[in-house]
């Protein structure tokens, strides 16, 4: 089947404002209606079964189709699926027992049995050709009828699924298995001007006959421009996951001739998602796909994985990211379509920090309807795309809690002001014109443990406004090939989409040296870093690595940082500065000297750490913090590291165990 030239053209023409609703044609006309038309052609069949004249059942028929005016449910399949007046007679008169009960009577009386047989239908049916029961011909190869007994083509009865005979009464609805295995798709409201023209190539496509793959680096957006493109063409889009189709060498053939019916029974545009499925279940599928004219989408991502798609030899329709500008208008659009409003100050922030899926964009304007902050409610919006992958923190610390040299501040800072004001000098400056590399930043955080790499991580995040991505090395690298490379791609694409802040912690982990390739190990390893590098190069956010190894990184991944920023281990004054702001003021304490607790050789980590735990103790012992609470902490996290020796606060002596 094909889409109508009128069809393509009326997709392509839409311009970019709202993107009309799938309609449906024949079906929208009454159940009743539908089933007479069915039952009134039965009629003429019936006569022609038992050797009546059929004229009078046909007058009666022509008569009501005049009354009515749509097409009855036999000329959708006929024009859709390509029966011949012969296989149309033949597959009502297989449905004429669960239509009308005398049917059924009249099968036995003139054809041997209560279903109709091709052997009756040849005799008794005018138009009758030899090859209308074959594999090639529509009501096999469609799934319209089947043979009871497949060895006897000629003397078994002709069964006709459910499905088709709900069809002939104007039942509404799908085919179940499908249905179940599927769900719609909502049609987005509006498309911008480059979306828009990529719904009308698409249509353009089909209208030529032939499956297309929707491919990008955002998965919603690439299935909400899918929906646009089934609505646009006048079907409704339904999303059904790769799994879903039939294993073994005939299973996607047989499933694509059951979605091909459904098409044409119910106007359904079928969207299928093959991101997850295995390359040979793609492949197989590509070669099922290769002499259809249905309007079947493919939807891929552009992660690690999707590049088999590229052997089907099916139009690919690549799905961007789009700038700035159009992301502001979708923003302002989707405003204004829920009566909405916002500052044009905070329309160009949000677009230049928040690159979100379409979907993403309609649902923050909704929550901007119901009162809420534009800014908040586009950064809430792609938090659960990391999974277990990393965990997302909501940063809360400022720059007066961080205590490092002024060069580094000044460095920390300047890299803030990087992502803040990146839109204005790539955009309107024209810098980003310059090259094709990614607009983010990648910066090197090096120093000690403790020393406050994660934590001026935290300040730049919230000096942003931003979510800080912690991200979990233990779920991300996997033994098994390409794992990795996938579970990486998740975590980029969500904190693009999101703006927020990477944070890879103890970064040698994933850009170590690559090796010289001894085995598979170390070629896969190779791999890994080979794609990070890639990756990075292209991330449009802010994305920072800390490590206290800086010369286990790979030189090549040096080579590609933005900034890097080296954190001293904290001198005594620094480290009185750190003590001070680790006593939060509400804590009830006794005369406590920060000057004191300075002498302790401790990192800004451990700090933190012996601070907390002393007011722990304090809140065991009286509540009120002591100079002999900070000693017994202190001295315990001098333990940690091997280190013995008297309290620097002079207060009660004891010894610690160490070992």
């Amino acid at each position: 089947m094909t889409l109508a030239p009128s069809q393509a053209a009326a997709a392509a023409g839409d311009s970019g404002g709202a993107v009309a609703s799938a309609g449906r044609t024949a079906s929208d006309a009454g159940t009743e209606e539908r089933r007479d038309l069915t039952v009134a052609e039965l009629a003429v069949v019936r006569a022609r079964l038992v050797g009546a004249d059929p004229v009078p059942a046909e007058a009666a028929l022509a008569a009501l189709r005049a009354r009515t005016g749509v097409p009855a449910p036999l000329d959708v399949l006929q024009d859709g699926l390509g029966l011949s007046g012969f296989e149309r007679s033949v597959l009502l008169l297989a449905c004429g027992p669960d239509l009308v009960g005398d049917v059924a009577r009249e099968l036995a009386e003139h054809g041997g049995g209560p279903r109709l047989t091709f052997a009756t239908a040849l005799e008794r049916l005018p138009g009758a050709h030899w090859d209308a029961l074959t594999h090639r011909r529509p009501l096999r190869r469609w799934q319209l009828l089947r043979l009871a007994e497949p060895d006897a083509v000629l003397t078994s009865p002709l069964v006709p699924p459910e499905r088709v005979v709900h069809h002939l009464v104007g039942a509404e609805g799908t085919d179940e298995q499908l249905e179940l295995a599927s769900r719609p798709l909502d049609v987005p409201a509006r498309l911008g001007e480059t979306f828009a023209a990529l719904v009308g190539d698409v249509v353009g496509r089909w209208a030529g006959g032939a499956p297309v793959v929707l491919r990008g680096p955002q998965p919603r957006t690439t299935r909400a421009l899918a929906a646009a493109a089934c609505a646009a063409a006048g079907l409704w889009p339904r999303l059904l996951g790769a799994d879903a189709v039939d294993p073994g060498p005939a299973g996607p053939a047989t499933t694509l001739q059951r979605l091909v019916r459904e098409t044409v029974l119910a106007r359904v545009a079928w969207v299928l998602d093959v991101d997850d499925a295995p390359p040979q279940a793609v492949a197989e599928l590509g070669r099922a796909l290769a002499g259809t004219e249905a309007p079947i989408l493919l939807v891929a991502s552009t992660r690690p994985g999707g590049a088999t798609l590229d052997a089907l030899g099916l139009a690919v329709v690549e799905v961007p990211r789009l700038g700035a500008g159009e992301r502001r208008a979708a923003l302002a659009g989707a405003l204004e379509d829920v009566g909405a409003s916002a500052p044009d100050d905070a329309l160009d922030a949000a677009a230049g920090a928040f690159d979100l899926a379409l979907p993403d964009v309609d649902d923050a304007a909704a929550e901007v309807a119901a009162g809420a902050d534009l800014w908040a409610a586009c950064r809430r919006r792609p938090r659960a795309d990391v999974g277990a992958l990393a965990r997302v923190r909501t940063a809360r610390a400022g720059w007066d809690e961080l205590v490092l040299p002024a060069r580094q501040t000044d460095q920390l800072r300047a890299l803030a002001a990087a992502v803040r004001h990146r839109t204005t000098v790539l955009d309107a400056w024209g810098f980003g014109a310059r090259s094709d590399r990614g607009r983010g930043t990648t910066a090197l955080f090096a120093g000690d443990s403790g020393t406050g790499k994660t934590f001026a991580a935290e300040v730049i995040a919230h000096d942003l406004d931003l979510d800080l991505v912690h991200v979990d090395l233990s779920q991300v690298v996997d033994k098994y090939l390409g794992e990795t490379e996938k579970r990486l791609a998740r975590l980029f694409d969500a904190a693009e989409d999101g703006g927020m802040v990477l944070l890879f912690d103890e970064a040698d982990a994933l850009f170590g040296r690559r090796s010289e390739v001894k085995d598979s190990h170390d070629r896969y390893a190779n791999v890994e870093v080979g794609y990070l590098l890639q990756r990075l190069e292209a991330f449009g956010g802010l994305a920072i690595l800390t490590t206290n190894a800086r010369s286990a990184l790979d030189p090549a991944f040096t080579r590609r940082l933005a900034v890097v920023v080296d954190f001293p281990y904290p001198d005594r004054a620094a480290r009185e500065r750190m003590w001070e702001q680790s006593l939060p003021p509400a804590l009830p304490r006794a005369d406590v000297s920060t000057t004191a607790l300075a002498a302790a050789d401790l990192s800004g980590g451990a700090i933190a750490a012996a601070a907390l735990q002393a007011a722990y103790l304090a809140a065991d012992d009286g509540g009120v913090l002591t100079t002999d609470h900070l000693d017994r902490a202190v001295r315990w996290e001098l333990a940690k590291t091997g280190r013995v020796t008297a309290s620097p606060l002079g207060g009660a002596r004891r010894r610690e165990a160490v070992g």
